[in-house]
């Protein structure tokens, strides 16, 4: 099993905004091969900001790589909505083979 996540620093107040994005795209991950469950986190909010993670598991780490390099993928971050503003900086990818 393989686990992908996504950190995203987002501006305070904006929160509610970036789980719009996530509720109003069209992921298409069900009938993407290997996937197997998703999961937005969202953490502590500071005075900076609030974090968030996207978190995926996978049967196996070449399903994860494979939906990264589909079509399928590109579609579900094409309209990702307004986002001016919401991040803080890039996404900090993460990505765990699980050994137990």
């Amino acid at each position: 099993m393989y686990i992908a996540m996504n950190r995203f620093k987002i501006a305070p107040g904006r929160e509610a905004d970036f789980i719009a994005v996530w509720q109003n795209r069209e992921s298409q991950l069900d009938a993407v091969p290997g996937f197997v469950e998703f999961h937005l986190l969202q953490g502590a909010t500071d005075e900076v900001c609030t974090l968030f993670a996207s978190h995926s598991i996978w049967k196996r780490e070449e399903d994860f790589a494979n939906w990264t390099h589909s079509e399928a993928f590109r579609q579900a971050h094409a309209n990702a909505g307004e986002t001016k503003g919401l991040y803080l900086g890039p996404p900090q990818f993460e990505g765990f083979n699980v050994v137990l």
